[in-house]
């Protein structure tokens, strides 16, 4: 799951489109490369699966106001920062 994959969030009470804590559960397949001085680097990580527990706006604090933004709200919002 790429960023461009995530949802973007609204905060309903505050208005805040930005700042949000995001509680997720993720399962992924990675290769762990070590080099000889026991070094990791991880390399080819790929989200296999991904649960959102909780969304708290950042701003307000408020988690029962967050809102996923989908089809015309995203639109909107994405032409109104370019």
């Amino acid at each position: 799951m790429s960023q461009a994959e995530l949802p973007r969030y609204k905060c309903e009470s505050c208005g805040n489109l930005t700042r949000f804590d995001v509680v997720a559960t993720e399962t992924t397949r990675a290769f762990h490369h070590f080099d000889v001085g026991g070094e990791l680097t991880i390399e080819d990580n790929q989200v296999m699966s991904r649960t959102v527990e909780s969304v708290t706006c950042r701003w307000c604090d408020n988690g029962g106001a967050v809102v996923e933004l989908t089809g015309d709200a995203l639109t909107s919002v994405d032409d109104a920062a370019s």
